[in-house]
């Protein structure tokens, strides 16, 4: 076996296996996702930790509890008209009466030029079997995600508070939150919460708290936007996804599931899929909504903001026509909560990374790892190949004689090759390994990535109305850099080696990160890692004779290159998601890449210009320089 692999390493078929190794690394890691939703893949969620005893409880919110529920819908109907601090006194004087300790936490966010800011209203509820170590958290944000006025969410949430103080069962602290709105005003308070600064910045004006209590165990966040007419639901929208990716711990959804689907009998859905047959087709769109969510990164409701401090929160949504009405919602939140309450240590026993397949299946991160994984090997393996390949210098070509029948009796030379205790004899080459230049090729990849901060600055710092012009001039700028870089150095004596190394330690740099971050965010790895696999196969093209036919081919090439380049994923996202402001309107969706930026820390930004943009513009970088000029096929010194 030894003198196999001494042999077969002087083969020039192994430079051939790099590309389709690489193919075949993407193909897998394409399938293996597809698998995933079948039964053998995956498995039903269970809860792991036994101190929770989901629906255990009788729960005892009814009854007297819907007029006081009324009257404070009619109340927060009331409050929606008056001004934001007339209507953030009411909902504090409410609180007041109720008997918990009551707090305002202006704050303030400057995004590209515009100010997002508001005011959270927020209660302690100081528990009487407590000692100020542990607390909850219900929340109602006076605004939905989705734009809307949540009125009987905040409603029922001051039932609950005022339910909730005249029980003697409680061992942690239940702060009752009221963000503004469902982003930004949970990620005030939270942040304000585990916070030992109180230092406002020219981006982040975020007021102290003055009242806080112990380490938060859960939060969980009610999404009921039904004005004083009233509204039956049929069932629940359990909303989960963090920020960056971040999940909560999977107990959390198992227990809210068990209790709504076990004890209040009330369907649960999963990113909005009312109808969810559980079949193969219904799972993978599950998936896939789980996956595009995740690697956008941003908030996806109230509760997304404290998953980064390691605080797991959900939020419940009311969603289609149905039967149930309020109080089996609050009877839910009642029984959640005494779930909560019965923990001796914060949620660890189950899973932190996960898919969810619908609301009783799930794919453990064993399972669907490898996916991604699959894929980032996939850049590794060629940038290995590159590197081999640019160390091999071919033969010199010789003159061809005619051979005498002497010379065609002797057969092809043979020679000895020793590696340690093994021996091995090959065919005689010619072909030697050459001295490697690596100093140019290193400071063109650490150029392109430093060059990505460019306009990851700018598409994050510019007002507003500039941040179209930004992303058009970064568009062209991924067209002229390349070709102005490749003119330049190859005129100037670049060889072909130092492409090869060039593009080899691109690969191997991006294939790296991504197996990183695949281990945080699988979503946002898979995503850009598929999209990026065709930078596998792009390699140096000979130059066309005709100088017009190198033009045309070469500006083909680029721009059919550039399909899958970050601005152009970019100005195709917005093309179809639009969201009625039409396909060529692309600031809104620039604003909220810099709203997650600079507000909720979403670095899915920093992937996108600092990891995957200089990765392409290197690709196209090496895709362009044969177009300049042709190197020779048979020296990579020339």
């Amino acid at each position: 076996t030894a003198t196999r692999l001494l042999t077969l390493r002087k083969s020039p078929v192994l430079l051939k296996l790099p590309p389709y190794l690489s193919l075949l690394c993407i193909l897998v890691g394409v399938v293996w996702l597809l698998l995933l939703p079948l039964n053998d893949y995956s498995r039903q969620t269970y809860v792991s930790e036994n101190a929770i005893l989901p629906g255990q409880v009788h729960t005892y919110f009814g009854g007297s509890e819907h007029n006081i529920f009324r009257a404070y819908r009619q109340e927060a109907y009331r409050l929606s008209f008056e001004s934001d601090q007339d209507r953030d006194a009411g909902l504090e004087k409410v609180l007041k009466e109720i008997g918990l300790k009551t707090a305002q936490q202006p704050y303030r966010y400057t995004v590209a030029g515009e100010d997002i800011q508001g005011t959270n209203v927020y209660g302690l509820l100081q528990g009487p079997r407590a000692d100020a170590t542990e607390a909850m958290v219900l929340m109602a944000a006076w605004k939905n995600f989705e734009g809307e006025t949540n009125w009987s969410g905040v409603a029922l949430a001051l039932t609950l508070a005022r339910y909730f103080k005249r029980w003697s069962i409680w061992s942690k602290d239940i702060l009752v939150l009221f963000p503004a709105e469902s982003t930004y005003g949970s990620e005030a308070w939270v942040s304000a919460y585990h916070s030992v600064s109180t230092e406002a910045t020219s981006l982040r004006n975020v007021s102290a708290l003055p009242i806080k209590a112990g380490a938060l165990q859960g939060a969980v966040a009610l999404d009921y936007p039904v004005g004083p007419w009233g509204h039956r639901f049929d069932k629940i929208d359990i909303q989960y996804d963090g920020i960056n990716g971040a999940l909560p711990n999977l107990d959390l959804l198992n227990t809210a599931v068990s209790v709504a689907s076990g004890q209040m009998h009330i369907g649960c859905t999963l990113h909005g899929m009312a109808k969810h047959s559980d079949s193969y087709r219904d799972r993978l769109a599950t998936l896939g909504k789980g996956l595009v969510t995740q690697a956008a990164g941003h908030a996806t409701g109230p509760h997304s903001p404290f998953m980064p401090y390691h605080v797991d929160a959900i939020t419940l949504k009311t969603v289609g026509d149905g039967w149930h009405d309020e109080m089996s919602l609050g009877r839910t939140a009642e029984s959640l909560f005494r779930s909560i309450n019965n923990l001796l240590e914060h949620l660890h026993q189950s899973f932190f990374f996960y898919i969810l397949l619908n609301a009783n299946r799930f794919v453990s991160i064993g399972n669907y790892l490898p996916a991604a994984m699959l894929i980032a090997g996939s850049f590794t393996i060629t940038a290995l190949g590159l590197w081999v390949e640019s160390g091999r210098v071919p033969p010199p070509k010789k003159d061809v004689k005619p051979a005498s029948t002497d010379e065609k009796k002797k057969g092809v030379d043979m020679e000895v090759v020793r590696e340690g205790g093994d021996v091995a004899l090959v065919p005689v080459t010619e072909e030697r390994v050459a001295e490697r230049e690596v100093s140019l090729p290193a400071l063109l990849v650490l150029g392109a990535h430093l060059a990505g901060f460019v306009p990851l600055y700018l598409l994050n710092t510019l007002a507003k109305e500039y941040l179209p012009l930004a992303l058009h001039a970064t568009t062209l700028l991924s067209l002229i850099l390349p070709y102005g870089a490749a003119k330049t150095l190859v005129q100037r004596g670049l060889t072909k080696q130092q492409v090869q190394i060039t593009q080899s330690f691109s690969l191997l740099l991006l294939g790296a990160t991504l197996s990183t971050l695949a281990t945080l965010n699988f979503s946002l790895a898979f995503v850009v890692g598929l999209i990026s696999a065709r930078l596998c196969f792009v390699r140096t093209r000979p130059r066309p004779a005709h100088p017009t036919a190198n033009i045309a081919v070469g500006t083909l090439t680029a721009l059919a290159h550039s399909i899958t380049s970050p601005p152009v994923v970019i100005y195709v996202l917005n093309w179809y998601l639009a969201k009625g402001k039409g396909w060529y309107d692309v600031s809104w969706l620039l604003y909220e890449m810099a709203q997650g930026w600079v507000a909720q820390d979403v670095y899915t930004s920093f992937v996108i210009w600092a990891i995957w943009w200089p990765a392409s513009v290197v690709s196209e970088f090496v895709l362009l320089s044969g177009f300049v000029r042709s190197f020779p096929a048979d020296s990579v010194t020339k």
